[in-house]
């Protein structure tokens, strides 16, 4: 095996379903609060923290703590390095599903 299948570039972090879901919610926007992208991905404020704190970790994800009068909040942002490591784990996907064989 040489290894020249694209799955090869797949991102292992971005590939798990909740980060990549993460990373999807965050692609299309500058800068999110906690709240908004646990409530678009469907998930725990646990399982949201951990996600995160792995994609921060990596320098995906940029978290920004603050508050909104006397109300903490955290607000989620995709670095640029975590919007490259995002637009090639996409592009692979597309070079994947674009193999694809597709009978009728």
């Amino acid at each position: 095996m040489s290894g020249a299948h694209p799955r090869h570039q797949l991102d292992e972090l971005i590939q798990a379903p909740v980060r990549f879901s993460i990373m999807a919610a965050l692609s299309g926007i500058g800068e999110a609060e906690f709240a908004f992208v646990r409530d678009t991905v469907e998930v725990s404020d646990s399982t949201l923290s951990k996600q995160v704190a792995v994609l921060e970790g990596a320098g995906y994800v940029r978290v920004k703590k603050g508050y909104v009068g006397k109300r903490p909040r955290t607000w989620l942002s995709m670095t640029p390095t975590g919007r490259e490591r995002f637009a090639d784990h996409l592009a692979t996907l597309r070079e994947i599903a674009d193999r694809a064989v597709v009978t009728d």
